[in-house]
């Protein structure tokens, strides 16, 4: 307890003391980061979210939202070290984006609408316009997949962090009525596999990246290699695509999608699975994979083998969709519409080793 006797001013007594400034830690910088980023914030609104920060905690009306019955769906994930790319290279404006689509992706895959999403920024030093433009990511991605940013933390630690360097966590509430979600239990033998067109690296397999971007010589901030109207940099930093509208769009219309896997850490080997019954495999039409220029640049600099590059990468299709074979017209439709590219990759049948087979060479 600090004891203050008559006639002593506030510098007197700071000279005999250190403050919270001192130990590194700046709360007018916090203040003034929260006053810029409630614009942003307040862009995100919608149905059973009013979107106002500073309170201890957001609050959500499942009412508003228009659900009866619902269950709810949670997910949280980060950026990894893609992150690396863009401190080293000042280029901030993205990451948010990837942040809200690694978790709002996890929860539309089981046919969950997500509702908010909440983020947590970490760094050593606050720097407020460098925060502002990572958080106006996260609210463009919230934006994008309809949920309201409701709330956050700022964690200013000098110390945990070297200068210059941030992490960020983000969590993602959804909800579906009670029986719709996915995957439904008639998964089996014909079923077709849809592919959804991935923007590119999306957000895994970046400390592998980063080390065939040294071993290459290539420098981040020169034109890329397989792109020249763009720097690596940019081309490396293109954000995760988000696909919650179209998704639910055809989950609703057609009421033929039985089952999808985004394609993360693990690529096709490791996520498909995951939504499969276990006599039951996935088969992929390797011809028919089509990936942006930069899985070739990669493969190729770094002479990864076709099996790596399926482990680690989504090689250009970041959404796997399990399609009743009656519907999938109809389902294709409805996603062409909704402005994704779409391909049929493969379809499902009786497993009698590895879940996944992939026919034919990858040709990236």
């Amino acid at each position: 307890m600090t004891n203050i006797k008559p006639g002593h001013t506030m510098s007197e007594i700071k000279k005999n003391g250190l403050s919270y400034a001192d130990a590194g830690v700046d709360i007018d910088a916090g203040n003034a980061l929260v006053d810029a980023i409630k614009p942003a914030v307040r862009s995100t609104r919608r149905p059973g979210s009013d979107t106002e920060i500073g309170g201890f905690g957001g609050l959500f009306d499942l009412k508003a939202a228009g659900f009866k019955d619902p269950v709810l769906v949670a997910a949280n994930d980060g950026v990894g070290t893609k992150l690396k790319i863009a401190i080293d290279t000042g280029i901030h404006d993205t990451v948010g984006i990837d942040l809200v689509a690694m978790c709002v992706n996890d929860l539309v895959v089981q046919g969950a609408e997500p509702l908010f999403f909440l983020d947590y920024f970490a760094t050593g030093k606050l720097q407020v316009e460098e925060a502002k433009a990572v958080i106006e990511g996260i609210a463009e991605g919230c934006r994008i997949a309809g949920c309201a940013l409701i709330g956050g933390e700022t964690a200013e630690m000098p110390g945990m962090y070297k200068a210059g360097d941030y992490d960020l966590a983000g969590f993602a509430v959804g909800a579906a009525e009670r029986g719709t979600v996915l995957p439904t239990n008639d998964i089996g033998e014909g079923d077709v596999l849809l592919g959804l067109a991935s923007s590119g690296v999306h957000s895994n397999g970046f400390s592998l990246v980063r080390r065939i971007v040294e071993m290459s010589g290539a420098r981040l901030e020169a034109p890329a290699p397989f792109d020249a109207s763009q720097s690596l940099a940019r081309a490396l930093l293109a954000p995760t695509r988000i696909y919650v509208k179209p998704m639910l769009a055809a989950i609703r219309e057609t009421g033929a999608v039985k089952a999808m896997a985004h394609i993360t850490g693990g690529g096709f080997t490791e996520n498909i699975p995951r939504v499969l019954p276990k006599d039951i495999c996935a088969v992929i039409d390797c011809v028919e994979l089509t990936a942006p220029p930069v899985f070739r640049w990669l493969m190729q600099s770094g002479g990864i083998s076709a099996s790596e590059m399926l482990r680690t990468f989504n090689c250009g299709t970041g959404m796997v969709v399990v399609v009743d074979a009656a519907k999938v017209d109809a389902v294709e439709a409805v996603l062409i519409r909704e402005g994704e590219t779409v391909t049929r990759i493969g379809r499902l049948a009786r497993r009698e080793g590895e879940a996944v087979v992939f026919n034919g060479q990858l040709a990236l």
